[in-house]
Formats: C-alpha cells, structure tokens, sequence
C-alpha cells in the first residue's frame, strides 16, 4: 500500500511498465502533481510521467533542492512585478512600494545587489513624506535585518508548477477582483509567473481558475505569500511548495 506524501512534494517512483516491457519497471524523479485518477509527476526537464496509482510500486519522497539566492532575487522581481503598487520607485538598490493590495506592495525591498541598509533613513523618510508607515520586507539571503528593528511578520513564498492543455477558462469575475487576484509577470529569464493574492481554504475553486488563466497565458509556474503561522494546508492541496521566506519589519531610526 502506497502511501502518499502531499502535492507538490519531490518523489521518486518505481513502476510497472505495460506487459512485455523490458526492463519491466521504471522510476520517475520529479514533483507530485497528482494521485487520483493517474499518478503524475513532473521531472526537472518539464515532462510529465503519468501511470495508474495501482502500477506504482515503490515511493521514496526526497528532499528540496537547495534554493540559490540567485533564485530567490528573481522570485522576488517576479512578485514585485505582479504587485507594483499604484506609486513605486528605486532608491539606492531597494524597491519602494506604496498603495499596492498585497502587504509586499507596501514596503521597501532590496531587489538589486547594490542594496545596502544605511539606505533605510532615506527609505523612511519616502514613506514619512505619504504619511505612511515605513516599512521594510527582508527576503531570505538578499540582505541582514537591519539592527534594533521590529519583526512585525514572516511569510512564506510558495510556488508550483503549471501543467495541462491551455485553453481560456470562464470566469466567475476578472482576475483583479474579488477574494483572490491574480497577476502575470515575466522572470529575467523569460519563465512566465502568475502570482496569487492568497489561497483561501475556502476559495480553492477560485484559485484553480485563476492559476488555469494564468496558463492560457502562458506563464509555466505561480507564486504566492502566506503569513506564519496560518496554515499552508490551501496552498499545499494546490500544489504549491516553500521557496523562501520573507520577513516583514518596522526599521528603528534611532
């Protein structure tokens, strides 16, 4: 009896091929995409292998790849650039967001390598002059928190892979309105993202559609933030995975 681990986790199959096959199994390396009714899971090529559950022998679950901080850097250009906020700008290596309709689109990140914390009182200063709060999100690895700040949250940046046939799905509403929004956005290396707003548990099947919009688009993976510690069980039945984390902080100007 197989036992499955939840979507989106790495694995390794053994299987049976079809009678007369020689040699008479095969293994699969790659993401869980599905169990029922086949058993599918994408290898890093982008192919998919897909068997019925039954012919499945062996399972062993494997552990992450390591995430460059390279990736991590894209990932987040990636998001900014699905939430730009309604006024943005660069400042010394950081992106300043304001007015924007996710927490990220709200605060100042260090996108470029030249970024540095003794910009943060200029930072301030930005968002003083709108009479908003400066605020300041901090990605794994791209930079320190800056000393005697505030940890106000930690989110998590989760994401899959999109697969299936493309085809344009009917929407309840645009994917800029209602409970969860979606946004496209190209990677420097020219992947297309489509990003989500949230991932409800009670708002799946809103998600579903737009994570299918996004592919009939063309993008080829999805992100999405969830705050800690709320649950991640929504996006992992969705398939979405850990990539980083980000922390959200409130930098002290003395």
């Amino acid at each position: 009896m197989i036992s499955w681990p939840p979507l989106g986790t790495r694995v390794t199959l053994r299987y049976r091929r079809p009678p007369g096959s020689v040699p008479p199994l095969s293994d699969a390396v790659g993401r869980l995409l599905s169990v029922e009714p086949r058993a599918r899971v994408q290898t890093k090529s982008g192919a998919i292998v897909e068997v019925a559950p039954g012919d499945v022998v062996a399972l062993r679950v494997l552990t992450d790849a390591p995430v460059r901080t390279a990736d991590i850097r894209a990932l987040e250009y990636v998001a900014a650039a699905a939430w730009p906020g309604t006024e943005h700008t660069w400042l010394d290596g950081w992106l300043l967001r304001a007015h924007g309709p996710v927490l990220a689109a709200n605060c100042g990140a260090p996108l470029n390598i030249s970024a540095r914390i003794d910009a943060v009182p200029a930072i301030a200063a930005w968002y003083d002059s709108r009479g908003l709060t400066a605020r300041l999100v901090i990605p794994d690895r791209l930079l320190s928190t800056p000393p005697d700040s505030a940890c106000e949250t930690v989110e998590q940046v989760l994401v899959r892979d999109l697969v299936g046939e493309p085809g344009e799905p009917v929407l309840s509403a645009r994917p800029d309105e209602g409970p969860v929004r979606a946004a496209i956005s190209d990677a420097p290396d020219g992947t297309r993202w489509v990003g989500l707003s949230a991932a409800p548990a009670d708002h799946t099947g809103r998600c579903e559609e737009l994570l299918a919009w996004g592919a009939s688009h063309g993008a080829t993976r999805a992100h999405l933030a969830v705050a800690e510690p709320d649950s991640t069980c929504a996006a992992k039945s969705l398939g979405f995975r850990l990539h980083h984390r980000r922390r959200y902080v409130l930098p002290s100007m003395r």
